[in-house]
């Protein structure tokens, strides 16, 4: 049953409350207002817990606003079971409390039924709450108004089945709240945004007295500016807390003409919007806090491990316990794809292979034979470790896919999750390791030592036979090579040995030009015919063009031009010729001197140049001559200009004869080199014409 609705007073009352509010909130947060707020603030150092107090001023709201919006859709209300265990955690606070929460009580209901200024009463609980920090002050007066508003609600709620409630709510000139909601409606949203905005502006405020000293100083921003907004939030939380209270205490005994008006509720609108906007930049502040705070603790984690990292260790699972995120120990996934412990690794060597998940599958798969093949062969006490650095922020499910599909084919160790690996060893791997893009491998001794920083490029010269894959290793192995097509080639045709033996002359060309290739071709076999000399010829395709190199590969096997590789040799073709390039670069001699760094270079030249192709003609395991697509294919249909020569002293030096004596002031190369880990020379000449070449950078994306 409804209230009877008196004709009192209260009208004139609250009208003048409302038209107070108006000008005190049309009045600007000016320093005169900012200086009356810190006026009132005299902390003595108490400390209050403030969260349990905070937990039981929510769990109280939490049950009302609900009911009200239930009311406002045409329900009843209802009462929820109330969290006994999250009560009772708060009760030795509120012990301590209870009398100043009173006493904020008292002062709110005897300033707002006496028609008091609302900035007054404000002032007034700011003064009485002087010795308190600035949360404390907001929460106190919080849970004062919840005590006040549950009071309300309960009477409410129980008056049309309590004879107890009911006769109080006649008492009080109660109005049946749930019957008249939708009269009521724009007085109950307007309170019902106005205390989520205070409960947001207020754990906002306790979340930055929770922020770790340790790594955000109050006297610098973003922190410095976030505390001289706090005051000014306190006092219009407080202020939205006086008028919530004025709005509830102006439903008691009103007529029903003042209920139905708007006015209030415009009031309590424009305070929801003021304090929601107070919110969203006290957010914005603590969102930078945060990320202060974020980096303050990768430098510190970023320096803990770089000093274990560059530290001699004992056991190389002390480094690999740096590089994995504590919470779960089985952070590895064995070749087998079961999870296992880091211990596995102990008393091993271990390879980081660090990429990210644009890691070719060409790439994995001649890793493959190195580590699944010929490791087990050899017995080499190493493993694999796949690191893959990606940025966690713009994780989606396109990458987890990605990913999970890498995973799968890596016959060595993985991660199980990349968020397992530390933030501060990622910026290390960029950073100190210079990993970019292209994948690098860092080799750790059983001791944990870095033995190198990329041992990528030993591996995909020599395989195994680096092993332990340090830096001393990859300089004497330097040592023992000379210029010969077996460096060259490597393992990758099968039938070099035999072409050896039977003292055939072997062309390795490249280049996408279909015409060029089947000129060039023809005119070599007919050469080799009329010398009556054996000839093989192998087509090493182009860098960086897969998709292209591929279409020409099968015409070439279509129309029986020559020999062709299959994808994945043509690939490790031409990143055997990167890897020593920027091994020998770190290893070589000045260039000048180092004959093998200038043949790769040459041979990069011609692939990264705007020409129709290149060949190179080897005798034997040395006795070579190369040129580019120009030059070899006007020398092959020139053949009778050289052909003296050739009978004379043999093919290949018969033709380096003849391209000796050709001169042009054209055709120079152009070197084009991923990024990478490791110095490149500044100092680069041209493979054709012997002048230094300029210094560009390239950034490519799409290569095919």
């Amino acid at each position: 049953m409804a209230a009877p609705l008196s004709h009192s007073s209260h009208p004139s009352r609250s009208k003048q409350l409302v038209r107070s509010e108006r000008r005190m909130f049309a009045a600007s947060d000016d320093s005169a207002l900012i200086k009356q707020i810190q006026s009132t603030h005299a902390p003595d150092g108490r400390l209050v817990n403030v969260k349990p107090i905070l937990h039981i001023i929510e769990n109280i709201l939490r049950h009302i606003t609900p009911d009200i919006d239930h009311a406002l859709n045409g329900g009843t209300g209802h009462i929820d079971a109330l969290d006994r265990t999250s009560l009772s955690s708060s009760e030795d606070v509120l012990d301590a409390l209870a009398y100043i929460v009173q006493k904020i009580c008292c002062e709110i209901s005897c300033k707002c039924s006496g028609g008091g200024d609302a900035h007054a009463t404000t002032m007034a609980i700011l003064n009485m709450l002087s010795s308190y920090s600035w949360d404390a002050k907001v929460v106190l007066t919080l849970a004062a108004f919840a005590v006040n508003f549950g009071e309300f609600w309960l009477l409410v709620q129980l008056c049309t089945t309590n004879s107890l409630a009911k006769s109080v709510a006649l008492l009080k000139q109660l109005p049946d709240v749930l019957e008249h909601s939708q009269t009521l409606k724009p007085h109950l949203e307007a309170l019902n945004k106005l205390i989520k905005a205070m409960i947001d502006v207020t754990k906002c405020m306790v979340e930055f007295t929770e922020l770790p000293t340790e790594y955000i100083s109050s006297e610098v921003p973003p922190m410095s500016i976030a505390l001289a907004h706090i005051p000014t939030a306190a006092y219009w939380t407080i202020r939205s807390v006086v008028a919530c209270a004025a709005q509830i205490t102006s439903l008691i005994g009103l007529t029903h003409e003042f209920v139905t008006s708007t006015s209030e509720a415009w009031e309590l609108s424009s305070l929801a919007h003021k304090v929601s906007s107070i919110h969203e930049h006290l957010q914005k502040l603590l969102r930078l806090c945060y990320q202060r705070i974020d980096e303050m603790k990768q430098r510190e984690a970023f320096d803990d491990f770089k000093r274990t990292i560059e530290t001699p260790q004992m056991d190389v699972v002390r480094i690999l316990i740096k590089i994995f995120r504590k919470e779960d120990p089985h952070v590895l996934l064995s070749p087998e794809k079961t999870k296992v412990q880091i211990d596995v690794l102990r008393r091993k060597h271990v390879l980081l292979l660090i990429s990210d998940l644009d890691i070719s599958h060409d790439e994995i798969q001649v890793l493959e034979l190195v580590y699944k093949y010929e490791r087990v062969s050899t017995e080499l006490n190493y493993e694999i470790v796949w690191l893959p650095i990606v940025d966690q922020s713009a994780w989606n499910d396109g990458y987890e896919q990605k990913f999970t599909n890498l995973q799968s084919i890596m016959p060595w160790y993985t991660m199980s999750h990349p968020s397992n690996i530390e933030p501060a060893v990622m910026k290390y791997a960029r950073e100190v390791w210079r990993f970019v893009k292209k994948p690098i491998v860092v080799t750790l001794d059983p001791q944990g030592k870095v033995t190198c920083t990329n041992a990528l490029n030993m591996i995909w010269i020599w395989g195994n036979t680096a092993f332990p894959f340090s830096t001393e290793k990859e300089a004497t192995l330097w040592k023992a090579e000379t210029w010969t097509i077996e460096l060259l080639v490597d393992g990758l045709e099968q039938n070099l040995p035999t072409w050896i033996k039977d003292q055939k002359v072997i062309c390795l060309y490249g280049g996408e030009k279909m015409e060029w290739i089947e000129s060039f071709a023809s005119a070599t076999k007919g050469i080799a015919a009329s010398l009556e000399i054996g000839l093989e010829m192998v087509y090493v395709g182009k860098n960086n063009a897969k998709e292209r190199v591929k279409k020409i590969t099968a015409l070439i096997n279509e129309k029986q031009i020559s020999h062709t590789w299959q994808d994945a040799s043509v690939w490790f073709f031409w990143n055997r010729m990167e890897s020593m390039l920027y091994s020998k670069t770190q290893h070589g001699k000045p260039d000048e001197t180092d004959v093998i760094k200038q043949e790769v270079m040459t041979i990069l030249g011609y692939d990264g140049s705007e020409e129709q192709g290149w060949a190179v003609f080897f005798f034997g395991s040395t006795e070579m001559v190369r040129a580019n697509g120009e030059k070899m294919l006007s020398s092959m249909q020139k053949f009778d200009q050289w052909e003296v020569f050739a009978r004379q002293m043999g093919f290949v030096p018969g033709l380096r004869k003849h391209l000796e004596g050709i001169t042009d002031d054209h055709h120079c190369t152009r070197l084009i080199l991923p990024g990478i880990s490791g110095e490149i020379s500044e100092r680069v000449v041209c493979a054709e014409c012997g002048r230094p070449m300029e210094m560009y950078f390239m950034y490519r994306c799409c290569v095919e």
